[in-house]
């Protein structure tokens, strides 16, 4: 795979980004660069806003105020370019299920405006590679978890994007699945392409990630390499709690009642 991108650069560029649903702000004016090349965490508690901003970025969600700009191209002015460079991966993804794993990656392809040939070809690759080659001609309706994050990946990659979204693409994954779309991604960003991907669980960032940008409440409260937003602590788990504001919470002084054994 290659990549148009040059690392060093800015993929993802974000500037006042803001949205609010009713009186509940969830993305408040944020600004965000993101390098090209990189495998990037967007980290925070559930409720952070974390899936709203991957929305607004990858033109799913139209933002209230802001601008987002995709390896050089306005994600609202100019939609379809910046539709050609990504691949999205949503947290929740509907799929055709009717459809076997085959047909909808091929139908994928096709939307995608890439002929039958080239298709054909990179479905065959990227099913050996995921592991679903066993489970082509089966209906996606009876994929598990698992095969569904993989199928959805698999869709997500086959135009070959500069740029990967992916919003936890571990949730719910058994550990062999997971292993498999960790060595893929891997390879990806090796090629010179960009992963950015939301998750909550900071020893699955920590040992992707190389550049990590962590939201709380709609705001971003750090971003940088790894180490620069670890700072002197001892994990990134430590400095995502300090930096959230969780540190010192007490979890046990007003639960006395619990433990024992007996209901009383």
């Amino acid at each position: 795979m290659t990549s148009g991108a040059v690392a060093g650069t800015a993929a993802v560029r974000v500037r006042g980004l803001w949205k609010r649903f009713g009186q509940q702000v969830a993305v408040a004016g944020i600004d965000l660069d993101l390098p090209a090349g990189k495998f990037i965490g967007l980290v925070g508690p559930n409720g952070a806003g974390k899936t709203t901003t991957l929305s607004m970025i990858t033109g799913l969600l139209r933002p209230d105020h802001g601008s987002v700009e995709v390896v050089g191209h306005d994600v609202w002015r100019d939609p379809v370019e910046v539709k050609a460079r990504i691949g999205v991966l949503p947290e929740g993804l509907r799929l055709f299920e009717r459809l076997s794993g085959r047909e909808l990656l091929v139908y994928s392809g096709r939307l995608r405006g890439l002929p039958r040939a080239e298709v054909d070809k990179r479905v065959t690759q990227l099913l050996d590679v995921l592991d679903l080659a066993g489970a082509q001609h089966k209906l996606v309706v009876d994929y598990s978890t698992g095969m569904r994050k993989k199928i959805g990946l698999a869709a997500a990659l086959l135009h070959n994007p500069e740029v990967l979204f992916l919003d936890e693409p571990f949730e719910g994954v058994d550990p062999v699945s997971a292993q498999t779309i960790r060595g893929v991604l891997e390879r990806y960003t090796a090629s010179g392409a960009t992963v950015v991907f939301s998750s909550h669980v900071m020893e699955l960032v920590e040992s992707l990630c190389d550049w990590v940008a962590v939201m709380a409440a709609g705001s971003i409260r750090a971003q940088g390499t790894l180490a620069e937003v670890r700072g002197e602590a001892p994990t990134l788990q430590r400095a995502f709690l300090e930096l959230v504001g969780a540190g010192g919470r007490d979890t046990g002084s007003h639960l006395d009642w619990l433990g024992g054994g007996a209901a009383r």
